[in-house]
């Protein structure tokens, strides 16, 4: 009877054993599941801070020139230069995933939108110069900022998915419980104001 007790015991501990690593191994299966999809968010996000770094540096090739126009408006091109100022050092430290939050990209928005009222008033002003109008290299630049703005608008978009699908998976059970023991949060998005659901054109 002992040699069959310890038997029967032994069978319960072999299957308690046998329990837990399938449950480990999914639980890992899992994890892994989510550790792929958070870094194509953050990926995604780089895209899109990359992609606003090429507008920033085409304003400044824009500044530059117009600062060769005669009596340009000193206070239009000051408008412009610190809020490109305010949108470059506006960034999000991707180190920590869990900054990727409404609260944080609304507020990197707000400073990239800023900059982009600002340039929109530079173009109005660009009317009363003529030489400006004829310049070929600010030509140029104009068109290359048109385009870059619906870039921009793209990138966004393609964060915007990926952090659908992100929070998504995170959300749906069991997934949630994995994903609060391992730190994952659910990230913010991009939101469109009223209007803007196309790109923005710079035109004379």
């Amino acid at each position: 009877m002992k040699n069959k007790g310890c038997l029967i015991g032994g069978g319960i501990l072999a299957a308690i054993i046998i329990l837990a690593f399938i449950v480990g191994g999914w639980f890992v299966s899992k994890y892994n599941s989510m550790v792929p999809m958070e870094e194509g968010v953050k990926a995604q996000w780089s895209n899109v801070e990359n992609t606003y770094q090429k507008r920033t540096d085409l304003v400044d090739q824009l500044v530059g020139t117009v600062k060769g126009a005669a009596n340009f408006e000193q206070e239009t091109l000051t408008g412009v230069i610190e809020a490109r100022a305010k949108a470059t050092s506006t960034q999000l430290n991707l180190d920590d995933a869990s900054q990727l939050t409404d609260a944080n990209i609304a507020k990197f928005q707000e400073a990239q939108d800023q900059l982009s009222g600002a340039l929109s008033r530079l173009m109005v002003s660009v009317e009363r110069y003529p030489e400006l109008k004829a310049n070929q290299n600010f030509l140029n630049l104009q068109a290359s900022i048109e385009s870059m703005e619906a870039e921009v608008l793209h990138e966004r978009k393609k964060y915007n998915t990926a952090a659908e699908g992100f929070n998504s998976h995170i959300k749906t059970f069991p997934n949630n419980f994995i994903a609060q023991f391992g730190g994952f949060t659910e990230k913010g998005y991009f939101k469109a104001a009223a209007g803007t659901e196309n790109a923005p054109k710079v035109e004379f």
